[in-house]
């Protein structure tokens, strides 16, 4: 098989997810109807308005929301060691120039390193385990890999506790994606009580990958919601660091620049296999590995 070939199989792949996600909406859009009709039955109104919003929907907002405790405002994700190492003075740029500098390194970057597990993990569920062992392995800087597993294990809290009951009660939740939860869950609990070296560790990008598919989002809502926030936590940063003030952060938020770069990052990386990640930004790993070493800091990375 040459590239060419690959390359057929890539193109028929994506016709038929398409299809698949666009089937999945006009089901989501027939039983959002449904449930319009049930709940404003029950009103005193007599206009019979349809609402084309089902649960999956409502699901995309809370993962998109930033109260979502994952403990992602704890992390400047390299922001705050990259302007402690690029002063204003010492580089000629001002302040603003270099965040915008940083943000676009930043979405790449994370595009090219995780957003492939992320993508395999929706695709594959049952590779979960495999896939946060082989992240864990292909994350030379401890700090990163620390923030990971750490927003990795609040979300699979955040499922627990939050999600997998409501998901069940509208038979919502993708069978397959919720028993390869279930069962990380439990190794992961007996990973921690153990010293076995292959324990597992539960690094973000896998996990929102399996936990949006149990909820119903499709692969392109998946992989988009994660970028984007992956720069809502940049900018969260950057307004506590007083790069910015937080009506500026929402214009950036807001601005279809922002929106291009997160659609061309996912297209570069939109069939990149795992074991092809790697990291475009090596100086990336320097900015946030030296975060720790900083004299003073607000963030932990």
């Amino acid at each position: 098989m040459d590239a060419r070939d690959a390359e057929t199989l890539r193109g028929r792949i994506l016709d038929l997810e398409t299809q698949l996600q666009t089937t999945k909406a006009l089901l989501r859009r027939i039983e959002g109807s449904k449930l319009g009709s049930q709940v404003i039955g029950s009103t005193p109104f007599t206009a019979q308005v349809s609402l084309p919003l089902g649960p999956s929907t409502h699901n995309l907002m809370l993962l998109s929301d930033s109260a979502l405790p994952l403990g992602s405002f704890a992390y400047s994700n390299g922001l705050e060691s990259f302007l402690a190492h690029h002063k204003p003075i010492q580089s000629g740029q001002p302040q603003l120039s270099l965040f915008h500098k940083f943000l676009k390194l930043s979405l790449q970057s994370v595009a090219y390193t995780t957003v492939p597990y992320a993508v395999a993990a929706f695709r594959d569920p049952l590779d979960l385990m495999d896939l946060d062992n082989d992240l864990d392995a292909s994350t030379p800087c401890n700090v990163a890999r620390r923030a990971s597993i750490a927003q990795g294990r609040a979300l699979l809290s955040v499922w627990e506790k939050a999600f997998a009951a409501p998901a069940k009660a509208h038979r919502l939740e993708d069978s397959e994606a919720a028993a390869a939860i279930e069962v990380f869950a439990r190794d992961l609990k007996i990973g921690v009580l153990s010293s076995d070296p292959l324990k597992v560790n539960g690094h973000l990008a896998p996990l929102w990958g399996v936990v949006c598919l149990a909820l119903g989002l499709n692969l392109e809502e998946s992989g988009y919601l994660f970028l984007l926030n992956h720069a809502k936590a940049v900018l969260s940063a950057a307004v506590r660091a007083s790069v910015m003030g937080p009506y500026m952060a929402q214009t950036i938020l807001a601005g279809h620049d922002l929106q291009d770069l997160i659609r061309h990052s996912l297209e570069r990386v939109w069939f990149l296999q795992p074991e092809d990640a790697g990291q475009v930004v090596p100086t990336l790993d320097l900015w946030v590995g030296r975060h720790e070493m900083l004299y003073s800091r607000i963030f932990n990375s």
